[in-house]
């Protein structure tokens, strides 16, 4: 199975060796989203709620690139480096989801690349 590689401007470049995702058959591997602004690739200003509300559309970005949307998304995993922030992550997630949602995970870590709060990465299954 040939494997396709998903590259979008409306989400933010790769600042590594890496592909903003990967489609091997119906299967996407989205990377990690941090909340970078794809215009200017800075982390955007303002409070965590912001922050979290840019990886989801960062995420939401590439799921359009590989011919889906968030609601394809079966597995999410999030990396806070605060787990006080996490009833955001879910409060902000309901504006973006809706039923049945993904698996999902939450893991607390020490830093994220480029100072940033909050990563996100996902898979999604294409139905079509």
């Amino acid at each position: 199975m040939s494997k396709n590689i998903i590259q979008t401007d409306q989400a933010p470049q790769a600042i590594g060796t890496y592909s903003q995702a990967v489609k091997v058959g119906d299967t996407v591997y989205l990377s990690g989203q941090i909340p970078l602004d794809p215009a200017s690739m800075a982390l955007v200003e303002g409070d965590i709620a912001r922050q979290i509300r840019q990886v989801f559309d960062n995420l939401q970005a590439v799921a359009r690139a590989a011919g889906g949307s968030l609601q394809d998304i079966v597995k999410l995993n999030v990396f806070l480096t605060d787990l006080a922030h996490f009833p955001v992550v879910n409060e902000i997630m309901a504006e973006y989801f809706h039923t049945p949602y993904p698996a999902r995970a939450a893991i607390g870590v020490a830093q994220l690349p480029k100072g940033a709060a909050v990563e996100m990465d996902a898979i999604l299954v294409l139905d079509h």
